[in-house]
């Protein structure tokens, strides 16, 4: 094992086997990420380039990633737009860049969340923490069938039979709305929801996620509107 691939094992034996994919290039600064993942009782892998990211996400299907944008080999966005062609592992973006045009590039690309450099370590724990809670909750809460079908186990949303290729962020975005059809919900009541917090973000995070959803909506059902706009009030959904 080379000093750019590295497994840690959580230090609570008693732990869920939770596996934290680190995508970073800083050496010391991937060393304490690990270090206080794995206090947290998480596992933890490390890469230092972008170029083996996919393949090792494939292969070892971990729970969680953080993906530095800025990376040797390959960008975090791209790598961030793959995984998401094939898999729907909640992806949390560790970027330097605060612009919000690079935050929404992030956040279309498939990213659930995103943490700025520099950040604390034990913000970046809590924010893992915070979307397994949210995984969590999402299993245990029945939500009604109104022509779709949720899956919470497989955190996989049907509509007529056919399978919504949903990320993480859209699944629990979708599912929420979801759990109260015809209910307006406001941009500030889904972000509490993709987020958990009152952290400073703007409408577009949640208008970025309805427009993918409304766009895979209409991949199964070809000019029905499922998600109609409040205007003034935001979204609900009208199967």
């Amino acid at each position: 094992m080379n000093a750019t691939d590295i497994t840690t094992a959580p230090k609570n034996p008693e732990a869920p086997p939770r596996t934290i994919l680190v995508v970073e290039d800083e050496p010391k600064l991937a060393q304490l990420l690990m270090d206080y993942l794995s206090a947290a009782h998480y596992g933890t892998h490390w890469l230092s380039g972008g170029m083996p990211v996919v393949a090792w996400v494939r292969r070892n299907k971990p729970d969680l990633i953080l993906l530095d944008i800025m990376l040797p080999g390959r960008d975090g966005v791209s790598l961030c737009r793959e995984i998401r062609s094939f898999s729907d592992v909640p992806i949390i973006m560790v970027t330097a860049r605060v612009e919000e045009v690079d935050r929404v590039l992030g956040l279309d690309a498939g990213a659930d969340d995103y943490i700025c450099k520099p950040f604390s370590l034990r913000e970046v724990v809590a924010r893992v923490g915070a979307v397994f809670r949210r995984i969590d909750r999402l299993k245990q809460d029945r939500m009604p069938d109104h022509g779709f079908h949720i899956d919470d186990e497989r955190l996989e949303i049907r509509f007529d039979g056919q399978l919504l290729d949903l990320t993480w962020s859209e699944f629990r975005l979708l599912g929420y709305m979801l759990s109260n059809p015809g209910r307006v919900f406001s941009r500030e009541r889904l972000l509490e929801c993709l987020h958990g917090d009152s952290r400073s973000l703007t409408d577009r995070t949640v208008d970025s996620h309805i427009k993918n959803i409304r766009r895979k909506l209409d991949q199964v059902a070809p000019g029905r509107e499922l998600i109609v706009s409040v205007y003034g009030a935001g979204y609900k959904v009208e199967p």
